[in-house]
């Protein structure tokens, strides 16, 4: 009898507790903890990015460039398309570095001439500045002048009064340049050039 009993109850407690069974194994999900965040980066500072210092110089066009005749010019023996030689008087400078240094050659040549002739006329030359020679290259440059004689058109007009037709012998005097006078070119073009090295 007392069996029969405890069954009877333990179907009971069975039926009573078969649907919140269900229903909780439905509805009920493990507990999980959050995933500890993860921590910052470390701010990686801005590393500046290295530029090389220059290492070339401009020297711009136009930059004026002295020079001074190797040997007098005269045109007496000069002809045109004679070359004609000078060395650079006066160093070339781009901030504290000599580009061009005093005694670097220079070329040109004669362009242009005419005798001394009668009635005490001078003669006339003209010439062109047209390069420097540095080691590594040439330099293109401008220079044009003209010289003239000094002419004896006082003595001329003299002997014409005393002596007419004979005037016609009273000439005027070569066109010289001295050597070693100054004479003023300029650079053609904007030119860069490589200061020496800080070990050099």
């Amino acid at each position: 009898m007392n069996i029969k009993l405890l069954a009877a109850c333990g179907a009971v407690v069975a039926c009573l507790a078969w649907p919140f069974t269900a229903e909780a194994a439905q509805t009920w999900q493990p507990l999980t903890r959050p995933a500890p965040a993860a921590a910052p980066s470390p701010a990686v500072a801005a590393v500046p990015l290295a530029v090389q210092p220059q290492t070339t110089n401009m020297l711009p066009s136009n930059s004026d460039i002295w020079v001074s005749l190797d040997n007098e010019l005269n045109s007496k023996k000069s002809r045109v398309g004679d070359t004609v030689m000078f060395k650079v008087s006066r160093d070339v400078m781009v901030g504290q570095y000599v580009v061009i240094p005093r005694g670097t050659p220079a070329a040109g040549r004669v362009t242009y001439r005419t005798g001394k002739g009668a009635f005490g006329k001078s003669a006339k030359m003209e010439f062109d500045i047209d390069s420097l020679q540095l080691p590594s290259r040439v330099i293109p440059v401008s220079g044009h002048y003209r010289i003239e004689g000094q002419g004896n058109t006082g003595a001329t007009v003299a002997t014409a009064v005393a002596v007419g037709v004979f005037s016609a012998f009273v000439t005027g005097h070569s066109a010289v340049a001295t050597q070693g006078s100054e004479w003023k070119a300029s650079t053609k073009e904007s030119i860069a050039i490589a200061p020496p090295s800080v070990g050099s």
